[in-house]
């Protein structure tokens, strides 16, 4: 059984997930670039039930000013502030891990890029790579 295990930055949070990534991709909806303090935020896409978190609680800000018009449940470290994981109401079985709290990303590939339509103009998209301009 796969092991995937994580932190935020000040080591106050820490996880370990019992499964393979059901999906991988990168977000660049406005909102994801602010939260990340970046261009995008990269995600993978978890059962929620194979989740555990063996140090710590996330705290939660709940983000109801989005462009799907849903909320969004970001979940990131009190202490030093990063961003753990979101939840998404469409989909309230998955987590979507921020891959760059991953004690190993390496295995990170995005396998699409979505809210395109919002990402800054220098990020370039590999040919071939499936996109989506907004949010399903």
């Amino acid at each position: 059984m796969p092991n995937h295990t994580g932190q935020c930055l000040c080591g106050d949070i820490k996880y370990t997930i019992a499964a393979e990534p059901v999906m991988a991709g990168v977000c660049h909806c406005k909102n994801c670039q602010r939260q990340a303090g970046s261009a995008f935020s990269t995600l993978w896409g978890v059962p929620k039930t194979a989740v555990n978190f063996s140090a710590g609680t996330p705290k939660c800000y709940h983000d109801a000013n989005t462009a799907s018009g849903g909320t969004v449940q970001r979940f990131f470290c009190g202490n030093c502030g990063s961003p753990i994981y979101s939840m998404v109401p469409a989909q309230p079985e998955m987590m979507f891990i921020k891959t760059g709290t991953l004690d190993d990303p390496d295995g990170f590939t995005p396998g699409f890029h979505i809210w395109t339509d919002r990402k800054q103009p220098w990020v370039e998209i590999p040919a071939g790579m499936p996109t989506m301009a907004k949010g399903s």
